[in-house]
C-alpha cells in the first residue's frame, strides 16, 4: 500500500515530534482536538513507537495529555496555565541574571540594548514574526551564560507554550511597546550595578502575571473567543 510518509528512517521520534509541533505551531492542530495514534500510523506507513515517543515527549513539555485507552488531546491553554508559567520564567530568568552576574558586562548590555532597538523597529513595521525573534535574543543573550541547561531548557518550552500554540499573527501593540521599556528599565539596573534590582524586576514587574495581567487578557482574546483559555 502506497502511503504518503514525510519522514524518513533517522531520527524518527524527533521527526515526528517536529511535525507534531510544526501542527500546533500553524494551528492545523488545534488546543482541545484529538490525535488518533492508529489514523497517523496508517497515514505515515510507520510504527506507533516513534508516534508514542513524540506524544510522551509532548505530554511531557504540557502540549498534549494522554488518556489510557481514550486517546490523546491536545491541551487548551488555560489563564492557570498562563500563570504558571510566567510564574517558573519569572523565577528561573531571575535566578540566572543573579547567578550569572559577574559575566554580564557593557557587551552583553550592549547587545540587549541593541536587539530592544530592533524590537522597536519592528513594531514601527508591524512585523511581528521578526519582534518575536528579536525578544527572544534579548533574553537570551544572559540565558546563554547559564550552563544549566535543563533550567534554559524549560524557560523555552514553556515560552513555546504560550506564544507557539498557535503562533498568532495579530499581536497588542501598546503591550509589546511596554515591554521594550521594561527592557530599557532592566538594561539600565544592570549598567547601573544593581544585578539584585534587576533580577527582581525581571521577575516581578516583566514576568509578573498580575502586572502583564491585562495585556495577558487582550493578547489571548482569540482564544477566548474559540472557548480555548478557560478563565
Amino acid at each position: 500500500m502506497q502511503t504518503d510518509c514525510p519522514f524518513s528512517v533517522v531520527s524518527l521520534r524527533q521527526q515526528v515530534y517536529d511535525y507534531l509541533r510544526g501542527q500546533m505551531n500553524r494551528g492545523d492542530l488545534r488546543p482541545g482536538s484529538a490525535i488518533n495514534l492508529g489514523e497517523m500510523s496508517a497515514r505515515f506507513g510507520i510504527s506507533r513507537t516513534p508516534l508514542r515517543e513524540a506524544l510522551l515527549q509532548l505530554e511531557a513539555e504540557g502540549f498534549v495529555t494522554i488518556y489510557p485507552r481514550r486517546g490523546i488531546v491536545v491541551n487548551p491553554l488555560s489563564e492557570s496555565d498562563i500563570r504558571h508559567a510566567y510564574e517558573v520564567i519569572g523565577a528561573l530568568e531571575a535566578s540566572v541574571i543573579l547567578n550569572e552576574q559577574g559575566k554580564i558586562s557593557s557587551a552583553e548590555t550592549g547587545q540587549m540594548r541593541e536587539l530592544n532597538e530592533l524590537m522597536r523597529q519592528s513594531l514601527d513595521r508591524d512585523d511581528f514574526a521578526e519582534f518575536y525573534d528579536h525578544n527572544v535574543a534579548f533574553h537570551n543573550v544572559y540565558l546563554d551564560l547559564s550552563d544549566n541547561r535543563g533550567l534554559v531548557r524549560t524557560v523555552m518550552t514553556l515560552k513555546q507554550r504560550l506564544y507557539d500554540f498557535p503562533r498568532r499573527k495579530g499581536f497588542v501593540k501598546e503591550w509589546e511597546t511596554t515591554s521594550t521599556g521594561e527592557h530599557e528599565r532592566f538594561i539600565g539596573l544592570l549598567e547601573s550595578g544593581d544585578p539584585k534590582a534587576a533580577s527582581g524586576y525581571m521577575r516581578d514587574v516583566h514576568w509578573s502575571f498580575d502586572v502583564q495581567k491585562p495585556w495577558i487578557r487582550r493578547y489571548y482574546s482569540e482564544l477566548e473567543r474559540e472557548g480555548a483559555l478557560n478563565r
